[in-house]
């Protein structure tokens, strides 16, 4: 088995290996995808259609494994009409961070 070799670009990590390339999104990427996912919540939305309307380019591969982590950490929901964001952040949490200073 030959050794994997890393690059990094500004949308995702690749790992090559001779037979094998693997995406993996960066933190800029989800947040791009989770936005884009809320602000568009009230309807479900293909994924190709995700693709065409994100603001940079995403490999089909990357945005995969960006839903795949929001469906399996509960922000999101799969259907035969596309993927719709569910997630609603907890009432205590947004009381909590109501009047702090953001640094």
């Amino acid at each position: 088995m030959g050794t994997a070799t890393l690059q990094y670009d500004e949308n995702e990590l690749l790992e090559k290996t001779e037979d094998q390339t693997k995406r993996y999104p960066n933190l800029n990427t989800v947040l791009m995808v989770e936005t884009f996912l809320k602000k568009h919540r009230d309807l479900p939305i293909k994924i190709s259609d995700i693709k065409k309307q994100l603001p940079r380019k995403v490999m089909h591969q990357t945005l995969q494994v960006v839903l795949e982590y929001l469906w399996k950490s509960g922000k999101i929901i799969y259907g035969p009409k596309g993927v719709q964001w569910i997630y609603s952040e907890p009432e205590h949490l947004k009381k909590m961070f109501k009047d702090t200073l953001e640094v």
